[in-house]
């Protein structure tokens, strides 16, 4: 049976708000968290980006229920001995209830430090060999590892769950469904495209988890929804890999202004009909998807939370 998360976004909100999201969803029936991992925004009028594992570490004292990040590059910006440090604790903190969802991750957050953005193919080089480096450091055995891209010198976690979190991997295309089949334990993409969910069983994701989701915005005045979502998310039509080489969030706007209000309407669920939010859903459970994630955009978080507890809710779960 499929469950239903909250999606937690770290662009478009202050750590605060986040935090009342969380008890907003465990109020209203989500039974999952899902939370992005980003150094920028997508584009200015979002404006906000706090450190997840900060906030995960808050979150854990906030509401009992799991955690996913959606998703962790534990290739470049962080070493992935410090991503699996991170991952370790969180996973503590959250008495097991923590998972790492990983991904080959995008040139807005990854470049901060000056390293060059690899083509897709080294990136998953480096992505499988990060995953390889994180469960090792996992078993809280001392680990010393030679690989072509890291290197981990008598490093030690001393501070591990009594399980090691599980990971699972992002992917938008075949080849990245294939990684997952073979090296995670459990598969994200953003889109009910069954497709890839058959590629990566084929793989070997045989009986593993499918997870992802979805941004919709609840609003009384679908026009107003659209305008809501056309300022602050118009990134989610972007087509390509876009959304993975462009490097500054100037370059999102730039790239933005050719999305139109019509394309983010036909995207985005927008507005208050519950029939427009079930089946953009359905389609993800229809899929096979084994949790889906829901977000909301722009402020109208009251409306959002108690028509999903209502109605939105207990159709998909009825």
């Amino acid at each position: 049976m499929t469950e239903f998360g909250y999606f937690l976004s770290c662009e478009e909100f202050t750590p605060e708000q986040l935090l009342d999201q969380a008890r907003r969803a465990a109020d209203a029936g989500f039974t999952r968290l899902a939370i992005s991992d980003h150094f920028h925004p997508w584009n200015d009028a979002q404006g906000s980006s706090p450190f997840v594992w900060s906030m995960i570490g808050a979150l854990s004292q906030t509401v009992d229920l799991p955690v996913t990040t959606l998703v962790t590059c534990p290739t470049t910006r962080l070493h992935p001995a410090i991503t699996a440090q991170a991952a370790a604790t969180s996973s503590v903190l959250l008495n097991d209830r923590f998972t790492l969802g990983v991904g080959t991750g995008e040139a807005l957050n990854e470049h901060v430090l000056g390293d060059s953005w690899p083509r897709h193919a080294e990136r998953s080089d480096m992505l499988e060999e990060s995953v390889e480096v994180m469960r090792k450091l996992f078993t809280g055995d001392l680990v010393n590892y030679q690989g072509r891209y890291y290197t981990v010198d008598n490093a030690r976690l001393y501070t591990v769950p009594r399980t090691p979190p599980p990971v699972y991997v992002s992917g938008f295309g075949p080849n990245a469904a294939e990684l997952a089949g073979r090296i995670a334990d459990g598969f994200v993409l953003m889109g009910p495209e069954r497709e890839l969910i058959d590629a990566f069983r084929r793989a070997g994701g045989e009986g593993k988890p499918v997870i992802g989701g979805l941004k919709v915005c609840w609003n009384s005045d679908r026009n107003q929804a659209i305008d809501t979502v056309h300022r602050l998310w118009p990134s989610e039509a972007l087509p390509g890999e876009l959304g993975q080489i462009l490097p500054t969030p100037a370059h999102f706007e730039q790239a933005s202004e050719l999305v139109t209000r019509d394309q983010v309407a036909e995207k985005t669920p927008c507005g208050d009909d519950p029939a427009e939010h079930v089946s953009a859903i359905r389609e993800y459970i229809d899929a096979g998807f084994d949790e889906v994630f829901i977000g909301q955009i722009g402020p109208e978080q009251d409306a959002f939370f108690a028509n999903y507890r209502k109605t939105v809710l207990p159709a998909l779960n009825g």
